[in-house]
């Protein structure tokens, strides 16, 4: 796939090890390139906020220029299709096109037709490969390695794309990865646990939000009855190990997957991994326009 990042499951573990060291380089402020010369554009054809904005900062880092794509004052209200919305800004001369999309792999049909590389900021419940970046980093800096660690992702798993690859490059990296949550959110092919023995043996507890806009019928319990369930209560997180940390991909339903006051408590990491998302991105960036 050479400039492209499309799924983590293209990587060897080598290149995503290479990343994470850049990214880890980046973190300390050391050795950052000047990429002046390139243009991104990011487009994001679904709601964003952390991943969209810290690419942003990670190109404005860089030193890059910036386009950023607004889908409701654009043509695609003139019924242009999505792969002439891409191929025109491919067709301005960017260097790095970063999209995020409602649908599984829709980098497909562009390999081939663009110049520019793409990288991957979401599609559908597939893939979200820099989340993954910027989980593997902030767990790399918490423990210092990979190997024998357990982590529980825990929530809404079916229609989460970082389920999905977290599941996968955790595993590849000698984790004990398990999923745990109601029945009807839950993947046959993913081993599952029940939540609070997870919670009680996991190195790593990964809270997923509840994805009401993916269902396509309402979810059988309130946000209450689940947060009793299946949420990380203040009673569960006493219950960690002592090392333990808790992680979140981000936007959090406080109170429904995860208790208001533990979302910066010493236990956290969520705030972290927004941090390290700029520069997991600065070093996909990179990996991508330079020549």
């Amino acid at each position: 796939m050479g400039k492209h990042l499309l799924k983590l499951s293209d990587l060897h573990t080598d290149e995503i090890i290479a990343i994470l060291d850049r990214a880890q380089m980046f973190c300390q402020g050391i050795d950052i390139p000047n990429f002046s010369d390139k243009i991104a554009c990011n487009l994001f054809f679904e709601p964003s906020t952390r991943t969209q904005y810290s690419f942003n900062v990670a190109e404005e880092k860089l030193g890059m220029r910036v386009i950023s794509f607004n889908p409701a004052a654009s043509s695609l209200n003139k019924s242009e299709s999505f792969y002439d919305t891409v191929k025109t800004f491919d067709s301005f001369g960017v260097d790095a096109i970063v999209i995020r999309h409602k649908v599984n792999e829709y980098y497909n049909e562009l390999l081939g037709h663009i110049d520019a590389a793409i990288l991957n900021g979401g599609d559908g419940t597939g893939n979200h490969p820099t989340q993954s970046l910027l989980d593997l980093l902030t767990i790399r800096q918490e423990f210092g390695s990979f190997a024998g660690l357990k982590c529980v992702i825990a929530g809404d798993i079916v229609h989460s794309r970082v389920a999905h690859t977290n599941y996968e490059v955790m595993r590849r990296l000698g984790m004990e990865v398990v999923t745990a949550g109601p029945a009807e959110f839950l993947e046959d092919s993913l081993e599952s646990e029940d939540f609070d023995h997870a919670v009680k043996t996991a190195d790593i507890v990964m809270m997923l939000r509840i994805q009401r806009e993916r269902h396509a019928a309402s979810m059988s319990m309130s946000g209450e009855e689940f947060h009793r369930a299946y949420g990380l209560t203040v009673e569960r997180e006493k219950t960690m190990k002592d090392r333990a940390i808790i992680m979140h991909p981000a936007p959090v339903n406080r109170d429904v997957e995860l208790a208001d006051c533990l979302m910066e408590c010493d236990r956290a990491r969520i705030f972290k991994q927004m941090q390290n998302g700029v520069f997991v991105r600065m070093a996909v960036l990179e990996r991508a326009v330079k020549r």
